[in-house]
Formats: C-alpha cells, structure tokens, sequence
C-alpha cells in the first residue's frame, strides 16, 4: 500500500488529497512559478497567490494573504494542529 504520510490542517484539504491518485499527471501548469495542477480550478485559485493585493496579515508572523480563508488556515501552522490525517496512506 503506497504511504505519503502527509497531514492537513483542513478536512477539505484531506479530501481533495484523496480525490488525486498519487499517479495522475498534473497538466494545468502555472505560467508565473512553474507549479502543476491536476485540476484547471485548482490552478486558477493558485494563480491569486501572485496577486500583490494581500489585505489579511497574521498577527503571529510577517506573512499576508489575499483571502481570509488562507490566513485562517495558516493561523493553524502556530500551533502545529493537524487533527486530519490521510486513512489511505496512514
């Protein structure tokens, strides 16, 4: 049984993990970093990272983001949570 033994602070980052076999190609590539996607939808939200319009800082550290859902997500990154943990590959 193939193991990555990866963990995600967030239930939807889970299962879109289990929604992509290990093996798929990832054909949607960003012109900007390089970085490949399996999925267009998921390139098009990457490509808002590139944006310069960052209005949600973390008042932990120096970083900012272009949605508040990201900086939510990364606010989890200070106190080391990962409570969803992949079942297939565990």
């Amino acid at each position: 049984m193939f193991s990555c033994n990866k963990s995600f602070s967030w239930k939807s980052t889970l299962n879109t993990h289990l929604l992509v076999p290990s093996n798929e190609e990832k054909h949607f590539k960003c012109s900007v970093c390089n970085k490949s996607f399996s999925w267009k939808s998921t390139l098009n939200t990457h490509l808002l990272v590139h944006s310069n319009e960052k209005h949600f800082k973390c008042s932990v550290c120096i970083k900012s983001f272009f949605r508040k859902s990201n900086l939510n997500a990364h606010l989890l990154v200070h106190s080391n949570e990962k409570h969803f943990k992949c079942s297939i590959c565990n």
